[in-house]
């Protein structure tokens, strides 16, 4: 949670998730809209939404080629993003409050053996590594407005038009997913592309501590931290995962 809200006493306003199918993961963040009187409850409802609605998904296909993934992936996630609005958009009406009140980002992704789908709705980043030989990518350019902190959200009418989909194909890919509390941080803005000192000790960690408990106490403990609190009091949320041949 950031400084600034925990001054304010204001609720963590990102969410982030995952759920494991087998050989594949499916992970999700959610960043509150700071102008949107519930945007906890938004972030929080869009990012189980959505998992939910890939999860259905990938459980329903026998196989997991990189071609079937590259025909149907747009059409995957815009019916995960319907999803996900029309769940705002009934958590509003039984609320008796606006669907903007409701309003978040939404960054998305299927992580398998062999490739990475994903999906991008406002700022906030998506950042792969599809060998250890490549470099991170950035997959898509955070979605930034002519003000500060302004940006696309899932409950805007143009959300569908501003949603970013990619497909990448690896022999080990990792995938890290976050909301813009850490963009400063992990992304060089003068040309967007990933800041590989941040990155790189998460990777290690990954692969090197087998124990999940030893591997959310040490990114906790960098989230907490002084330091980067110095450098950011926004809400933070990371998600990383690692697919390994074979597993």
């Amino acid at each position: 949670m950031g400084t600034r809200h925990l001054q304010r006493g204001v609720p963590c306003q990102d969410y982030g998730d995952f759920v494991t199918c087998e050989h594949s993961i499916i992970g999700a963040v959610a960043d509150g809209a700071g102008s949107a009187k519930y945007s906890d409850i938004g972030s929080q409802l869009a990012v189980k939404t959505v998992l939910s609605n890939l999860e259905r998904w990938l459980s329903s296909q026998s196989s997991l080629e990189r071609e079937v993934i590259e025909t149907q992936a747009q059409a995957i996630f815009e019916s995960a993003l319907d999803a996900a609005v029309l769940a705002l958009d009934q958590e509003a009406q039984a609320g008796g409050y606006a669907l903007r009140d409701l309003g978040c980002t939404l960054l998305t992704f299927i992580a398998t053996p062999t490739w990475i789908a994903a999906m991008q709705i406002g700022d906030g980043f998506i950042v792969a590594k599809m060998s250890e030989t490549e470099p991170y990518q950035l997959l898509f350019q955070p979605e930034k407005g002519e003000y500060i902190n302004e940006t696309v959200f899932v409950t805007s009418e143009h959300a569908l038009d501003a949603m970013q989909v990619a497909v990448k194909s690896g022999e080990q890919p990792l995938v890290c997913a976050a909301t813009d509390g850490l963009e400063k941080v992990a992304i060089r803005f003068h040309d967007w592309q990933p800041h590989p000192p941040f990155f790189a000790p998460f990777m290690s960690c990954l692969q090197t501590m087998d124990d999940p408990a030893e591997r959310q106490v040490y990114l906790e403990t960098f989230l907490n931290s002084d330091r980067l609190n110095a450098k950011t009091d926004d809400d933070k949320t990371l998600l990383m995962c690692l697919c390994e041949q074979g597993q």
